[in-house]
């Protein structure tokens, strides 16, 4: 009898893990344009994220800021503040927040929305023939979101 309880509890817990995910529609950003829940119910990972924020064809974040824990990425960019001490200057809500969409925190910014699928400012099929239609898939999986703001958060000042 106890067996078939804790089949029945651990079936429920896992299957909960894939319930917990939100998807890009459904993200609930707060007064401060801050995320509080996980958008998977699953702990990010820190050494995932920083192989996503250093990677061209993922996040590519260097491209725009510089991040000296990833001083092995070369060409590190200027256009964004330097994300060392990310951890201290934001809570874990706003730092997902920022890399879900950093235009609902700060307006005008030119980061990309990297858990958006719509409402895209587009120049059209008139300039390159070939603009998607929406929805667009997001730039990152809600986990990929998980792993960055896991290894942001990890950025303290020193």
């Amino acid at each position: 009898m106890k067996l078939t309880y804790l089949t029945v509890a651990a079936t429920l817990v896992a299957g909960s893990a894939f319930a917990a995910e939100v998807g890009p529609k459904e993200v609930k950003f707060n007064d401060d344009m801050a995320i509080e829940m996980s958008l998977t119910g699953v702990a990010g990972d820190p050494a995932k994220g920083a192989v996503i924020m250093g990677t061209k064809s993922k996040g590519n974040c260097v491209a725009c800021h510089e991040i000296s824990a990833l001083s092995d990425v070369p060409f590190q960019g200027n256009v964004g503040p330097i994300l060392d001490g990310a951890g201290d200057r934001w809570s874990t809500a706003e730092l997902r927040g920022l890399v879900v969409n950093a235009k609902m925190m700060f307006e005008g910014s030119v980061m990309p929305s990297f858990y958006k699928v719509d409402g895209f400012t587009r120049p059209g099929n008139a300039y390159t023939g070939k603009a998607g239609t929406e929805p667009l898939p997001p730039l990152l999986s809600a986990q990929e979101i998980e792993d960055v703001v896991a290894f942001l958060a990890t950025m303290k000042e020193e």
